[in-house]
């Protein structure tokens, strides 16, 4: 091992940071889905490509900043909400696994429509590019994008916990994802509790594409994925049984990955994916349950 693989600045700390914040909002994201429908929504990192795709389709013909993020947000709902209608409540009653199937279907069908209307070599958005420029804090230039994504997911998550503990919605959403079949009987309706969950997935997914967008202005079919497969093993990685364990996983599995990208050497980057992965199996052998877990807890469902 090189002395450049311990090269850890305070700028590779911010951008950590900013990564393991959008991480983490992007296991939100899954665990609401997940916490009502028992069901891992791998088609996710195709919504935050649809918005990213929106964002550049602005970009590319010149519209101002916010009228590019107002469509990515209807675009992004408006997918997310067809989801719901078009495959999650056909299949509701299904087992877990023939929901899994479809929403890998659903991913790469959207996958393959974007790579027949933009084509393989992608789009670029330039419009949110000045976020990547860095500012000065003390003697470090840190990127404004690291600063903005870390305040928004605290920002998100707190409005988050508000809505699931001071409104009627919340409620029910958190008595489904304890119980669904009591929780109707007593009075909770499946098709808004549900709705409300892929609606606010949905709004946290267009808050990632605009954030991903600016730290990779390149948008292509599998934009995304990538992010995606890592923020799924970091939930499971924190444990996929309660939202602040599975958002607590996100937010690691992208500050390591922040952290290890930034102090890699240019040549040895390529390896990251595997000391990620790698890091992710010793873990889960060590803790079944998950890193953030408490013990004796009930072990979540398997697919």
């Amino acid at each position: 091992m090189t002395t450049a693989v311990l090269n850890i600045t305070w700028a590779t700390l911010a951008d950590a940071v900013g990564l393991g914040s959008i991480y983490a909002l992007m296991a939100v994201g899954i665990g609401l889905v997940f916490g009502v429908l028992r069901l891992v929504n791998f088609a996710y990192g195709q919504l935050i490509m649809a918005g990213a795709y929106a964002i550049a389709y602005g970009s590319e013909r010149g519209w101002p900043v916010w009228t590019s993020i107002l469509l990515c947000f209807g675009v992004v709902l408006a997918l997310s909400l067809a989801m719901d209608l078009v495959v999650f409540r056909p299949l509701r009653g299904q087992t877990p696994a023939v929901m899994l199937v479809a929403t890998f279907a659903v991913a790469f069908l959207m996958q393959a429509i974007a790579l027949r209307w933009f084509g393989p070599l992608g789009k670029i958005a330039t419009s949110l590019a000045s976020l990547n420029r860095p500012v000065t804090i003390g003697d470090t230039d840190v990127r404004k994008i690291a600063i903005v994504a870390t305040v928004v997911a605290a920002v998100s998550l707190v409005l988050l916990v508000l809505l699931l503990s001071r409104t009627r919605v919340g409620l029910e959403m958190r008595a489904a994802a304890l119980d669904f079949s009591t929780a109707r009987l007593l009075g909770v309706r499946a098709n808004r509790v549900i709705g409300s969950a892929v609606l606010l997935s949905g709004v946290l997914a267009a808050i990632v594409a605009v954030m991903l967008t600016v730290q990779n202005p390149l948008v292509t079919p599998d934009f995304a994925l990538r992010d995606t497969i890592l923020v799924l093993a970091g939930v499971v990685l924190g444990g996929m049984n309660r939202l602040v364990s599975a958002t607590l996983g996100g937010f690691a599995i992208g500050f390591a990955a922040g952290l290890l990208g930034g102090a890699l050497p240019t040549d040895q980057s390529q390896y990251l994916p595997s000391f990620l992965f790698a890091a992710v199996i010793l873990v889960l052998l060590i803790r079944p349950g998950g890193l953030f877990t408490r013990e004796g807890q009930r072990a979540v469902e398997r697919v």
